[in-house]
């Protein structure tokens, strides 16, 4: 690698930091887990078995029994009642005991209508499971061996299932409110499946965990069929280094990170393009609503989204390549097809705010609504890709965010716990968005988003469809009609320094700490209060003094030093307003850069007879600025590692600094009359041949 792209991947480094905010704040505090690999990939996605169960499982009060089957309908009504008399006879009261009594593979257990409090699995860990030796986690919780989960199932888990081939655990109601697992905030996760190739899970729900309600781990072939999860501090579902897995027919609500998580699916397809054999995960017909975050994942690799509705959380989906601990990394190859992503705007963080969720679980009151945010993320906001490569977004209805549609940044691999140099800028590249129903609900009536795209830069191959909306930046690479087309293409190694400040700022929350950022509107802060308009204010100040006062001492001869300086402040008064929420996605701060950029230039012509090369920097800073402004709002410069905006900025330090020396040397001659022009060598008010 050349000195000078080590500079600019070392400058990514540092600034990159900034756009990994978006999930460092509480990144390590998000999944961890023993160390795990991905499974051979010789497994398959299991089938429903619909014959006589193996095992039962039932509760011992006909008289609850009868009542919860009252409604159904008669055929299953009777199948019911036939079951419980086998079950009274020989099944068992909890699930655990029948998840035990398994002893081959390609068994069913029939899970009757009842609520399973699993009381033998509820108690704290006694004896030597009290003293297990491994290490914690962020969040306090251990992480156990495979080994320590075989020996002490229930310090962590209600029910237990390790190393079960091809089970499939069925309940048997009308519907999945039917059958209830309830782990009343005892137990990391109600269901756990570990090691347990093919398993099959189908009509029941699970709820109230301290972490996740059902949890696939290392697993070759899982089907998750009309199961209900809701009321956990973090996951509804969650899947982690699987492969052959398909979610179905599933619905999550009121959990602090996301309703469904495929984190570290089995990364079948690194080193691929758009097209791939097959996915590792598929989810389809789901809906996940009333989260944080609809669906997430870190590493979800090849994880295939289509025909699901992801409604009335903060965020609708995200994606990421944020947290260290997660085989397969960097995040790649998530296909989206169909889904209706809407109305994404809850903003749980008031309840981390008023102390709700510093209270247990137990007294947060997650049932009547309560969600305690887990994470930093833009609330408002469509589907969120934090460091991701060759995703699909395509089809889908995504309408009615107060943020933004498609939010995409990137993230630097030592976040990730790798160093090498090469990984540094290896996340946002080749992210697809085409063919999306934006700011429109599936009737036809207009639903707009605040901002289509918010993007914060970097990365190559990246593209969006023609008829986006509203963005930032307003000019964007677009798709061509075939997938790897890119009009306009980029490839920067950093993104913008004002979204990298801003992804800084509201990177620092702590759900544990009560710590909400300042300065940043993901947590209600507006105008003023804003870090984007303070820095914009800041510098607008700064540059409206040093410029008036460099024209007041040595251009206020020059019609043209002072019609440029006018531009100027009318420029600066603008990009303040550009910032602000409401504008930054719209034309007011191309313009403001327009008319800097002009202000800049009619100065440089102004100092040119006797600064030559005080001109010429200030001539070079108003071609960046007008640059800029061409960059961010009619196109995008391709293959450039840095964005105008970067020049610019360094640029203009070094003329504030300079603009100061030259103005504060007094001026040994009177200013020339006002009427005289820039023409001669004394139309400066500076004495000839003065030097700044």
């Amino acid at each position: 690698m050349s000195w000078t792209r080590r500079l600019l991947v070392a400058l990514s480094v540092v600034l990159a930091a900034l756009a990994a905010a978006l999930v460092t704040a509480s990144g390590a505090q998000a999944h961890e887990e023993r160390p795990v690999t991905f499974p051979d990939g010789s497994g398959s996605v299991p089938v429903l078995r619909t014959g006589e169960p193996d095992l039962l499982v039932c509760k011992t009060d006909r008289a609850d029994f009868e009542r919860r089957t009252a409604n159904f309908p008669d055929a299953l009504k009777v199948r019911n009642q036939e079951l419980f008399a086998r079950c009274s006879r020989t099944g068992y009261r909890h699930i655990q005991q029948a998840v035990d009594a398994v002893d081959r593979p390609g068994m069913t257990i029939a899970v009757l209508p009842g609520l399973y409090e699993e009381e033998p699995s509820l108690a704290p860990p006694a004896g030597s499971c009290a003293a297990l030796k491994a290490p914690r986690s962020a969040l306090g919780y251990q992480i156990l061996s495979y080994e320590q989960q075989k020996q002490c199932p229930h310090n962590q888990n209600l029910v237990a299932i390790l190393g079960k081939k091809d089970l499939q655990i069925e309940g048997t109601g009308a519907s999945r409110l039917d059958v209830v697992v309830d782990a009343k905030y005892a137990k990391l996760n109600a269901v756990r499946a570990d090691k347990s190739d093919g398993i099959y899970f189908r009509n029941f729900t699970a709820q109230r965990t301290t972490f996740n309600s059902l949890y696939v781990l290392a697993g070759d072939g899982f089907v998750i069929d009309d199961v209900l999860t809701r009321w956990n501090d973090e996951y509804g579902f969650l899947t982690f280094a699987s492969d052959h897995g398909l979610y179905k027919n599933c619905e999550s609500y009121g959990n602090g990170d996301s309703g469904i998580y495929p984190g570290s699916a089995s990364d079948i397809n690194d080193g691929r393009g758009y097209d791939v054999p097959r996915h590792s995960i598929e989810i389809t017909g789901c809906r996940s609503h009333h989260n944080m975050v609809g669906y997430s994942g870190t590493a979800g690799d090849s994880v295939y989204v289509h025909d699901n509705e992801f409604d009335h959380n903060m965020g609708g989906a995200s994606m990421d390549s944020a947290f260290p601990g997660h085989p397969g990394l960097p995040q790649n190859h998530a296909r989206f097809e169909r889904n209706l992503i809407h109305d994404n705007n809850q903003n749980y963080y008031r309840y981390v705010d008023d102390g709700t969720c510093a209270a247990p679980p137990v007294e947060r009151g997650y049932e009547q609504g309560v969600v305690c945010p887990q994470i930093s993320m833009p609330p408002g906001t469509g589907i969120i890709t934090a460091g991701g490569n060759w995703n699909l977004y395509e089809d889908n209805w995504v309408y009615g965010h107060q943020h933004a549609a498609f939010f995409l940044s990137a993230v630097p691999a030592f976040i990730r716990g790798e160093s090498a140099w090469g990984k540094q800028t290896d996340t946002s590249h080749h992210n697809r968005y085409a063919g999306n129903h934006l700011g429109v609900d599936p009737s036809g009536r207009s639903r707009p988003n605040r901002t289509d795209v918010w993007w914060d830069g970097q990365g190559s191959g990246n593209c969006w469809q023609a008829d986006a909306g509203a963005s930032t930046p307003g000019a964007l690479p677009a798709c061509g009609t075939r997938r790897g087309d890119v009009s306009g293409n980029t490839g920067r190694l950093v993104g913008e320094p004002v979204k990298l400040a801003q992804l800084l700022v509201c990177a620092d929350y702590s759900v544990q700490a009560r710590r909400l950022p300042a300065g940043c509107d993901w947590y209600g802060a507006r105008g003023i209060q804003r870090v984007e308009t303070q820095l914009a204010l800041a510098s607008a100040l700064v540059l409206a003094l040093v410029g008036g006062i460099l024209w007041w001492r040595r251009l206020r001869g020059s019609r043209l030093a002072g019609a440029a300086t006018l531009l100027g402040l009318v420029g600066l008064a603008l990009e303040v307003a550009g910032s602000t929420l409401r504008l930054t996605a719209g034309p007011v701060p191309a313009v403001a850069l327009l008319l800097i950029g002009l202000w800049w230039a009619g100065v440089g012509l102004a100092l040119r007879p006797h600064h030559p090369a005080f001109a010429r920097t200030t001539l070079a800073l108003g071609a960046l600025t007008l640059l800029d402004a061409f960059d961010k709002a009619v196109l995008m410069i391709p293959w450039i590692p840095l964005g105008p905006a970067w020049p610019r900025t360094l640029l203009a330090v070094v003329w504030v600094l300079w603009a100061v020396v030259a103005a504060g040397r007094a001026a040994t001659t009177a200013a020339p009359p006002a009427h005289e022009e820039v023409t001669g060598r004394t139309g400066t008010g500076l004495p000839a041949g003065g030097t700044a």
